[in-house]
């Protein structure tokens, strides 16, 4: 998915910028850049994070970085920031984005006279590069930001820094939070909010779903007033955020204690110890644990010092291996055990079944699987949290291809969201008995939508039940 992080103050802003983009390193797998606008102009820096952190990569950078104003990011994909010279003077551009329609997009721009896109590795165009050229379409910032929320297909949250400040705006639908920090001299802006609190900033404000807002040293302007419907990524709170990070009003550790809590309420197995996969499964199953009164345990120790979160590389294969790598178990705390075990979720299903064949190897006597969201049905349209290139790569949506002999539509993929139906309870046995697990019972849509406890309507749920 990626983050990022912005500021402007009265003094210098490298050392604040550098450690607010730092906190967003959960985020991100391939880039990390940075740029800040001094006496000098513009000052960039970009490098690959794939082998190693973004603070190792920096380091000489900030000794040699200074200015009042910056942004900069942790990417998932393309390089960036892009520094971009147009008839709206030279701006920095940064942004966090999916778009499906990138070809059409193209397509327009070519027929409006756009000379050129530069191809990254791979063919693709850097997303961040198009988004600056649909801008570059209107006769001001403000329009050609406007112009990028309404025309792209997908997600996108933009921070552009010029002389003038820094431009923020949310995603359309607010897919993605942009939070505003301050303190006494200066302004900052995040996609986490936990990511400027040890930094001196307090709260400022929250973005809704299309505002633009210019920051400066002294103040935070609204530009474009805020929409009123609001798709929220669901996942922020269940996998990708991190515990102490807050969107709209509502913790994600917080929201994962509630979700293992009604996860248990609904079960009826008595297992020795409850666990989690780390990181984002524990919380899970510490609220799991205190609703049913089974001991919660670690069995699995997650390898921090070098081990990135395993949805980094790009590789399936190699993903698979940090997933095993990563994990370290203790095998006191397995052999002849009845363990409960909690993930976030099940994609393909590849690691958990992995996971589950060392744990019987270790001595397990039962292994019971709780995903903390409802099965995946549907690819994300809006942000990179699954990489399948295909929805066949579903565990979920192979299984169904199977009963259903090919013939899948979507009245047939309806009936198979219903905890409640003979298809749903027939794709979990399957998904059973396919990846080896004593038992499987995934956390239910509505109960995990209660546990953010913030307005349904404004929860995207479309992987689970493919509705925007």
């Amino acid at each position: 998915m990626g983050g990022f992080f912005g500021v402007v103050s009265k003094k210098d802003c490298v050392f604040d910028l550098f450690f607010g983009i730092d906190y967003h390193s959960h985020l991100g797998t391939r880039r990390g850049g940075m740029t800040v606008y001094g006496d000098n102009g513009f000052n960039r820096s970009i490098h690959n994070i794939q082998n190693a952190p973004f603070r190792t990569k920096f380091d000489k950078d900030i000794q040699e970085m200074s200015g009042k104003m910056g942004i900069g990011c942790i990417s998932d994909y393309e390089p960036q920031p892009l520094l971009v010279r147009s008839h709206h003077g030279t701006y920095a551009l940064t942004t966090v984005s999916k778009i499906n329609n990138m070809d059409e997009i193209i397509k327009k721009l070519f027929e409006n006279g756009h000379a050129h896109f530069l191809e990254m590795s791979g063919g693709d165009i850097n997303a961040t590069e198009l988004i600056a050229a649909l801008i570059n379409q209107k006769e001001n910032l403000i329009d050609g930001i406007k112009y990028v929320l309404e025309e792209i297909d997908g997600s996108v949250s933009i921070l552009l820094m010029n002389k003038n400040g820094i431009y923020a705006a949310r995603d359309k639908y607010g897919r993605t939070p942009v939070v505003v920090g301050k303190k006494e001299d200066a302004f900052c802006v995040s996609f986490e909010n936990f990511a400027y609190k040890n930094l001196g900033y307090t709260d400022y404000k929250e973005l809704g779903p299309g505002e633009i807002v210019l920051i400066t040293e002294k103040d935070c302007i609204t530009l474009a007033q805020p929409g009123e419907e609001m798709k929220i990524c669901t996942f922020l709170w269940v996998y990708y955020g991190y515990p102490s990070s807050y969107y709209e009003g509502m913790n994600v550790e917080n929201m994962r204690y509630n979700c293992g809590r009604k996860m248990a309420k609904r079960d009826n197995v008595k297992p020795d110890i409850v666990a989690g996969v780390p990181d984002s499964g524990t919380a899970h199953a510490i609220g799991y644990a205190n609703e049913s009164g089974i001991p919660f345990s670690r069995p699995f120790i997650k390898y921090t010092p070098t081990w990135p979160r395993s949805f980094m590389p790009t590789i399936q294969s190699q993903r698979n291996l940090i997933a095993k790598m990563k994990l370290l178990a203790i095998k006191d705390l397995i052999y002849g055990k009845s363990l409960l075990l909690i993930d976030d979720s099940i994609v393909r299903g590849t690691q958990l079944r992995e996971t589950t064949e060392f744990l019987y190897q270790s001595g397990a006597k039962e292994v019971h699987i709780r995903p903390a969201c409802p099965p995946l049905l549907y690819g994300c349209k809006y942000l990179n949290f699954s990489r399948s290139s295909s929805e066949m790569e579903l565990i979920t949506r192979r299984v169904i291809n199977k009963l259903e002999d090919g013939n899948v539509t979507d009245e047939v993929l309806e009936e198979y969201s219903d905890p409640e139906s003979p298809k749903y309870e027939r794709m979990v046995e399957e998904i059973r008995k396919e990846l080896n697990f004593t038992s499987l019972y995934y956390n239910r849509l509505d109960d995990m939508l209660d546990s953010i406890e913030i307005d349904k309507c404004k929860l995207c749920t479309y992987c689970w039940n493919g509705k925007e």
